[in-house]
């Protein structure tokens, strides 16, 4: 565990729920590698909580999907491996996609997705750790424009998977601020030009060079850790 334990003080939205917004921070950051074992004695020491309060904390984030358990095993931080990124980035190809086929028959650009691609396009040239929160704002807001509560709660659901993928990428510095920022405009184009097939197709692409280059960077790692 790291400093994060000792930041503001717990009960603020629950104690529960802090010290699962703290671990989820450590998972989503990598100060929690992929495949650390995460115990109730360790939460418990680290933060000073109870050990049922511990294990409430784990069990939401076995439940976001960012913790798996098996029987009888503590809890581990989610392997990142070829097959999960693959389903997590197949998932958004398909919410996403189908969002942009309906904004595109309505010729509407979200505000929020412009201003998240603005975010991007200020940013220094070159890969960067950054470049993950308005990356995901720009697609949030994509799914956000809809509308549809029930859709928007979907998306989330896979949310911290896909940040933890996003994350991994960065990591590996695999990702261009300005070739993201440039995809993203070209899709916004395509909506406001009412061509819904066309910003399908470059979201498609768009998600399957950051899916394969992820994909291609876990197998030489895994390869180079042999």
């Amino acid at each position: 565990m790291t400093s994060a334990a000792a930041s503001a003080p717990l009960g603020v939205v629950g104690v529960v729920e802090a010290v699962a917004l703290r671990l989820r921070e450590e998972i989503l950051s990598g100060e929690l590698a992929s495949g650390s074992a995460l115990t109730e004695a360790r939460v418990s020491s680290a933060y000073g909580v109870a050990r049922p309060t511990a294990k409430a904390a784990i069990e939401q984030l076995v439940g976001a999907g960012l913790l798996v358990r098996t029987a009888h095993r503590s809890a581990r931080v989610i392997p990142i491996d070829a097959e999960m990124v693959r389903d997590v980035y197949r998932t958004r190809s398909r919410l996403e996609s189908a969002a942009l086929r309906e904004l595109a028959a309505m010729r509407a650009v979200p505000d929020e997705a412009v201003d998240a691609n603005a975010a991007l396009l200020a940013m220094p040239t070159g890969p960067d750790p950054a470049t993950v929160d308005p990356d995901l704002r720009f697609h949030t807001a994509l799914i956000d424009a809809l509308g549809s509560e029930r859709t928007s709660r979907m998306y989330r659901s896979v949310l911290d998977e896909v940040r933890l993928c996003m994350a991994q990428v960065q990591d590996r510095r695999l990702l261009d601020a300005a070739v993201i920022a440039a995809q993203h405009a070209s899709m916004l184009d395509a909506v406001r030009d009412g061509d819904a097939e066309r910003a399908a197709a470059l979201l498609t692409a768009h998600l399957a060079s950051a899916e394969e280059r992820l994909v291609e960077a876990i197998t030489v790692g895994d390869g180079e850790d042999a």
